[in-house]
Formats: C-alpha cells, sequence, structure tokens
C-alpha cells in the first residue's frame, strides 16, 4: 500500500520536472528574430543563442526578461539615399 502511495505523489503535476531540450534551428530562428527587432546588445544576443544550445525555454525567457527589464525601444529601419559625386550611368 505504501509503494501505491509514493506512485501517486511522484505523478502529481507539481512534483513534475521539465527536461531541459535545446533548441531547433527553427526556434533559434524564432528567437533571432524576437530579438533583433530591438536594440540590444550583442553580448546579449551571444548569451541567448548559448543558453539557447542547452535549454530552449530558458533561452526565451532570458530574452524576454531582459527587453522587460530594460524596455528597449524598437529598432528603426532606416535607409539613407545620397547621391554620389562624379558617378556616371554607363
Amino acid at each position: 500500500m505504501s509503494k501505491a502511495l509514493i506512485e501517486d505523489i511522484f505523478n502529481e503535476p507539481e512534483w513534475a520536472e521539465e527536461t531541459a531540450v535545446p533548441a531547433t534551428d527553427g526556434e533559434l530562428l524564432m528567437l533571432t528574430e524576437r530579438i533583433s527587432s530591438f536594440e540590444i546588445p550583442i553580448q546579449v544576443f551571444l548569451q541567448a543563442v548559448a543558453i539557447a544550445a542547452y535549454d530552449c525555454a530558458a533561452a526565451f525567457r532570458y530574452a524576454d526578461n531582459y527587453l522587460t527589464s530594460h524596455k528597449q525601444n524598437k529598432r528603426k529601419n532606416l535607409r539613407v539615399f545620397r547621391s554620389l559625386r562624379n558617378f556616371e550611368n554607363n
């Protein structure tokens, strides 16, 4: 009877242990897209990728925590067009 009681305790969801799963290529791409839309230091990006090599969920949590704690501005795609001097169309 005590054996059945112990098995029931370990089948509880709160006792369940999460397993760290490395990020797939698609998940790394999603992480990169999420981070690259904000102005962040390169070290933060590299740290997120390093974490993703061991634990995908932790990498997304790291990136989200950084972005929310630092309240980053979205990156703006600005293009500046200048005329080139001495440029001839051939």
